[in-house]
């Protein structure tokens, strides 16, 4: 890997096309390089994953209304839409908007966390429609996938948006809009207009993660990959961008990012080095924001210890800044602590999380949030008893660059109302790579049958995974069936959707 220093600079210091950041990205997405075994492996664990997570949501109000939304837009050759059958085709944008939706709802997929925080899994649902739609094979997909990885955690790694209030689709449109070009081997120019028009294009606020969180939060990363498809083929119709879009002197740096006298060191492969970043990035095992996965399991592992919930006078969380502001009581956020909250704040308050999983010791993507469960008086009482604290070693962990010392997690300290203290702490999540229990197939395969368990039949779910087990030796046309069929009167069963513009 390679630094590359990136800063704002003046019109009138001109810039060359090769040394801005749009065009390098544009070089590592047209970079040939051989996929190795155990990226292709990881990228067909996540394949698996997003299903997983879609089987799940797929009769759920946001992933029923963006389904509605790209049924209205048939196409042919055209790329399927998870629930509906495979010969069922529609625009590619379209199609990856209602997929990425059903992936996202549930904030129950792959991250990866750095300068920045991100979801890479949610790049599959735009390579994969585009792929579908121009008949690609398998092993451009794949190709296309890992290139989108890289981008993603490369910029996570080296520029953080956060920060400065802006949502982290911003990086994912540009790694969805290079992982596309790789799929469809364009050229370096094309590549570049098409990161710069997703940029400029999926910059948006972190609003969507703040205050009464909204079914938004799982249409924002669909935003990003439908806005990233159009981006692409305006760019090879031969349309152009807005440049240098990072570095210009009214561009990101300058205006929405730390301004014209930071530098960011942004690391990228060079010529020949292997896309090899979706290796450290990691799953969710339970159905919430990663920082609350390590603690999850925390919770559970103490409350043998812990007891009766009902003596605890007090419980201190000490973890890392990022916890402790976004989804802990630094926040400042009256809409965590309210049991009549909205699923997506809930899944965004490690307060409630923690209470949650003491009382059940489990944690269930559905029944953990129910609001008969939220709203339970002794659920409540436990809940309004947590306050969480921002410890230095704990931030300083979770922004080390060295993956055997960076952590998620957090140290929990509760006090009875005699007065003893039982505390302890953990640093990632047993589901990580370094866990008690990292995910492997079997895990990944385990995840899809359980939460497919119901909604997809066994034999559909069989071929399914057979087809994965198949990804890089897919012929050209036959990436439908990485894909899978839901019963018509189990997708019946999903809320009643009015009737838009579409």
């Amino acid at each position: 890997m390679k630094p590359y220093a990136v800063r704002t600079h003046p019109s009138a210091e001109h810039l060359p096309r090769e040394d801005q950041l749009a065009w390098r990205l544009a070089t590592v997405a047209t970079d040939a390089v051989a996929v190795e075994p155990a990226v292709v492996e990881m990228i067909g664990n996540r394949i698996i994953d997003n299903a997983a997570v879609a089987a799940a949501s797929v009769a759920r109000r946001p992933a029923v209304v963006a389904r509605a939304q790209a049924v209205a837009h048939p196409a042919d050759p055209g790329a399927t839409v998870v629930g509906l059958p495979a010969d069922r085709r529609f625009s590619p944008e379209w199609a990856a908007w209602a997929n990425n939706v059903a992936v996202r709802e549930l904030d129950f997929h792959d991250t990866f966390l750095a300068a920045e925080y991100s979801h890479p899994g949610d790049n599959i649902p735009p390579v994969l429609a585009v792929a579908q739609h121009l008949r690609r094979t398998g092993r451009d997909l794949v190709r296309g996938i890992a290139t989108a990885y890289e981008v993603q955690v490369d910029l996570a790694r080296g520029m953080c948006l956060h920060e400065h209030k802006i949502d982290h689709i911003a990086h994912l449109g540009v790694s969805a809009a290079a992982g596309i070009g790789t799929a469809l081997g364009l050229t370096p120019e094309v590549i570049f207009q098409a990161v710069g028009q997703s940029l400029h294009t999926t910059t948006t606020t972190r609003q969507s993660r703040k205050g009464e969180i909204s079914s938004w939060k799982a249409f924002a990363p669909a935003f990003a990959g439908k806005m990233a498809i159009e981006a692409v083929d305006r760019s090879m119709r031969g349309e152009t961008s807005p440049t240098p879009i990072y570095e210009g002197e009214d561009g990101v740096i300058a205006w929405l990012l730390s301004g014209p006298q930071h530098v960011y060191q942004v690391p990228l492969p060079e010529a020949g080095e292997p896309k090899r970043a979706i290796l450290e990035t990691y799953t969710k095992e339970h159905s919430a924001e990663y920082q609350s996965q390590a603690l999850i399991d925390l919770a559970r592992r103490m409350a043998p210890r812990v007891g009766d919930t009902a003596r605890v006078r007090s419980i201190v969380i000490r973890t890392s800044h990022h916890t402790h502001t976004v989804i802990g009581t630094g926040a400042n956020d009256p809409q965590k602590s309210d049991p009549h909250a909205s699923r997506e704040t809930l899944d965004h308050s490690i307060t409630y999380i923690v209470a949650v999983a003491l009382q059940d010791r489990a944690w269930h993507h559905v029944r953990s949030y129910a609001p008969a469960r939220a709203s339970r008086p002794d659920t409540v009482a436990l809940w309004h008893k947590i306050t969480t604290v921002e410890d230095p070693e704990w931030t300083r962990r979770y922004h080390s660059l060295d993956p055997a010392d960076q952590a998620f997690g957090g140290r929990i300290v509760v006090t009875l109302d005699d007065g003893t203290v039982i505390e302890d702490e953990l640093a990632v999540a047993d589901a990580h790579p370094l866990g008690a229990h990292p995910f492997a197939r079997p895990q990944y395969v385990e995840k899809f049958r359980t939460l497919a368990a119901g909604v997809v039949d066994d034999d559909e779910q069989d071929r399914f995974l057979a087809a994965v087990a198949d990804l890089p030796d897919l012929p050209a046309g036959e990436l439908h069936r990485l894909t899978f069929t839901v019963p018509a009167d189990r997708l019946a069963d999903a809320p009643e959707v009015t009737r838009g513009i579409f």
